[in-house]
């Protein structure tokens, strides 16, 4: 069991990492600099999605078992997208496998492999992050009405992006 103090001093050293290295795609930095178990990260739409050229703020919290256990990843911003809850208390929630506890999925939808592991890193979260916004995940989605409208209204689905796009950008 991973404990607090070994918690913090990973998530020292991978911000340290990422300053020194940064990665195409988001920054990210402590919310409080005598905190590091909540991070304020601002992801930037990757070309070629609906989300190109947006600005969206996010905020990601770590428990004090990681890494043995995953963070949360809640985007802050105006957001659509059939991965990130639209509604109710986890409004704003990134939901992909790389984020779901370790183990076996009670449902059966992912593999041990697909969750949580504790080599994964802020930096492979991010990444996992980036790539959902390129290519949603839609059978098992977190907003079934964004996930409804990707398949059905494609083209909608592009034009309400790109107003949140937008949005990001004017602030």
């Amino acid at each position: 069991m991973a404990s607090s103090s070994q918690g913090h001093m990973m998530l020292m050293k991978e911000l340290k990492n990422l300053n020194k290295n940064p990665v195409e795609g988001f920054s990210a930095g402590l919310v409080d600099d005598a905190n590091p178990f909540e991070w304020e990260i601002c992801i930037i739409g990757p070309p070629d999605s609906p989300y190109e050229g947006g600005f969206f703020n996010a905020t990601m919290k770590f428990p004090p078992t990681y890494p043995n256990h995953p963070p949360t990843l809640r985007i802050n911003s105006e957001f659509w997208h059939p991965n990130v809850y639209n509604d109710g208390p986890r409004k704003g929630e990134v939901c992909i496998s790389i984020l779901h506890e370790p183990g076996e999925d009670r449902y059966g939808y992912e593999q041990a492999s697909e969750r949580w592991l504790p080599i994964h890193s802020v930096e492979s979260i991010l990444i996992s992050v980036i790539s959902m916004l390129s290519a949603p995940n839609t059978d098992s989605p977190a907003n079934i009405d964004a996930a409804k409208q990707l398949r059905e209204d494609a083209e909608g689905y592009r034009k309400r992006c790109a107003r949140i796009v937008r949005m990001s950008i004017e602030g």
